[in-house]
C-alpha cells in the first residue's frame, strides 16, 4: 500500500489478476459439473452433448457402424477379406433400400474394417478400440477360434453384440449373452467329415492331421471321437505347426500306419501343401478337410495334386441352383471377381442378422438388439438360421469335392 493506506498501482494489478484467475477457475468448475451430468449415450452420428442421445434413441438419422475384425493380411487373409467383402455387400443392399429403419428413422450402415493379423495381442487391441466407438452396434469376427476366445470377453464386458461366422470352439458362445456364432460347433462339422470318410468313401482306417492351435487340437479330438462313433479306427493322429509346409515325415508315418483316408483339422494353408506333398510322394489316399477348405485358393493346390480326392463339409455351396442363391452369387462375383465361400456367406448372413435384429428392437439399444437376435428367424444364404439359448446357430452340412478344377457337390 502507499502512504495513504490505499493499495498501490502495482498491488491493484496483482489483485485484478487474482480475481480474473478465480473467475476462470469458477467457470471451468461449472463446466466440468455440467459435463458430468450429460448422458454419454451410445447413439450413432451424434456428439456426447446432443440431447437426442438420451435413451439411445436419436431423433435424427445418422450412421450405424458394423465392425469387421479379421485377418486382412497374412496367411488367413482370404478369410478376413471375404468377411469384409460380404459385410460391405450386405450393407450396400440395406443402404440401397434406405438403410436401417429404427422407429421410423433411417440410418446408413457403415462397415469399419480392422486387421487382427490372426494375432491374439492385436485382436485384443482391436476389440478395445471397437468398444470405445459409440457408433458401433455389432462386431463381425473374428476368424480363428483362439482369436475369437481372446476378443469375445472384451465385447461381452462392454455389451457389444459379437457374431463370429467361423468360430467352432465348444466354449466360444458360452462366454456371454452378447456372443453368438453363425457356425456350428466343431463336433457337428467333424461328424459330417467322418461321415464322408467312413460312410461315403467306405474307408475304415483313418489318419488325423491337426494344427497345433487350440482350435486344431479341439477339432482333431472331435475327429477322433466321430471316427470312433462311426465305427472307424483312427490309426494315427499327428500334429504340425500352423505354418508347416514339409510333410514328408507325416506322410511316411501315415503310410506305415495303413491310413486309407486322412482327415485334416487345419486351414487351406495346411491342407493345400499336404495334398501336393502327398501327390509328389505317391501317397494318393483321399483327404477330408473342414469347411474352411472350401476356398478358391484350395483349387490352386488341388491342380498340383490331380490324383488326390479332396472333400469338405459346407453349410453353403455356390453351385446351388436355387435362384435366390444364384442371384447372391452373381452379385458377390460381380463385385469382387470370385464366388463366395461358405464361411464368407456365413459372414454375409451374420451382418443381415444384426441389422434385422436392430430393426426388430425398434430402438438403438445394444441390449435390445442382443435380445432380438435370440428371437430372430433368418432365411439367409447359408440356410434358415435361428439361435439357441447360448447363441449357437444350427446348420445342415453339404458334402463338396473338387472336380475338374472346381468345387462341386459330391455325387451320391
Amino acid at each position: 500500500m502507499d502512504g495513504s493506506g490505499h493499495p498501490s498501482k502495482e498491488m491493484k494489478k496483482v489483485i485484478a489478476a487474482l480475481l480474473a484467475l478465480v473467475m476462470m477457475l469458477s467457470l471451468v468448475a461449472c463446466g466440468n459439473k455440467d459435463d458430468s451430468q450429460k448422458d454419454p449415450g451410445n447413439g450413432p452420428g451424434t456428439s456426447q452433448n446432443d440431447p437426442s442421445k438420451d435413451n439411445n434413441t436419436p431423433s435424427t438419422g445418422g450412421t450405424i457402424k458394423i465392425a469387421v475384425a479379421a485377418p486382412m493380411t497374412g496367411d488367413n487373409a482370404e478369410y478376413g477379406i471375404g468377411f469384409a467383402n460380404a459385410a460391405k455387400l450386405m450393407a450396400k443392399e440395406w443402404n440401397d433400400k434406405g438403410g436401417v429403419d429404427i422407429g421410423g428413422t433411417k440410418y446408413t450402415i457403415v462397415i469399419d474394417e480392422y486387421d487382427d493379423r490372426s494375432d491374439s495381442d492385436e485382436a485384443a487391441l482391436i476389440a478395445n478400440k471397437i468398444v470405445s466407438d459409440d457408433d458401433v452396434y455389432g462386431v463381425l469376427g473374428h476368424f480363428a477360434s483362439g482369436i475369437c476366445m481372446v476378443a469375445a470377453p472384451i465385447y461381452q464386458d462392454a455389451g457389444y453384440v459379437n457374431i463370429s461366422p467361423t468360430s467352432s470352439h465348444a466354449n466360444y458362445s458360452g462366454i456371454g449373452d452378447f456372443i453368438f456364432r453363425n457356425n456350428t460347433v466343431i463336433v457337428v462339422e467333424t461328424a459330417t467329415g467322418a461321415d464322408i470318410a467312413i460312410d461315403y468313401l467306405g474307408k475304415t482306417k483313418v489318419g488325423v492331421l491337426s494344427i497345433d492351435t487350440e482350435w486344431g487340437q479341439s477339432a482333431g479330438k472331435s475327429m477322433e471321437d466321430n471316427i470312433a462313433a462311426k465305427g472307424g479306427t483312427m490309426v494315427l493322429r499327428q500334429e504340425v505347426s500352423v505354418d508347416a509346409v514339409d510333410f514328408a515325415t507325416e506322410i511316411a508315418n501315415f503310410k506305415s500306419a495303413g491310413a486309407e483316408v486322412i482327415m485334416v483339422a487345419g486351414m487351406y494353408g495346411t491342407l493345400g501343401p499336404l495334398v501336393v506333398a502327398m501327390q509328389n510322394s505317391g501317397f494318393t489316399v483321399p483327404v477330408v478337410g473342414c469347411s474352411n477348405a472350401y476356398t478358391d485358393n484350395m483349387l490352386e493346390y488341388a491342380a498340383q495334386a490331380p490324383d488326390i480326392q479332396i472333400y469338405a463339409p459346407v453349410a453353403f455351396f455356390a453351385g446351388n441352383t436355387d435362384p435366390k442363391i444364384q442371384a447372391y452369387v452373381k452379385a458377390y462375383t460381380d463385385a469382387y471377381g470370385a464366388a463366395p465361400s461358405a464361411l464368407t456367406t456365413q459372414a454375409y448372413d451374420s451382418v443381415g442378422i444384426m441389422l434385422t435384429a436392430l430393426e426388430k428392437a425398434g430402438k438403438l439399444d445394444r441390449d435390445a438388439m442382443k435380445d432380438a437376435i435370440y428371437d430372430v428367424e433368418y432365411d439367409g444364404m447359408s440356410g434358415f438360421t435361428t439361435f439357441d439359448e447360448i447363441g449357437d446357430a444350427q446348420k445342415v452340412f453339404t458334402k463338396v469335392t473338387i472336380k475338374d478344377g472346381a468345387w462341386a457337390l459330391a455325387e451320391g
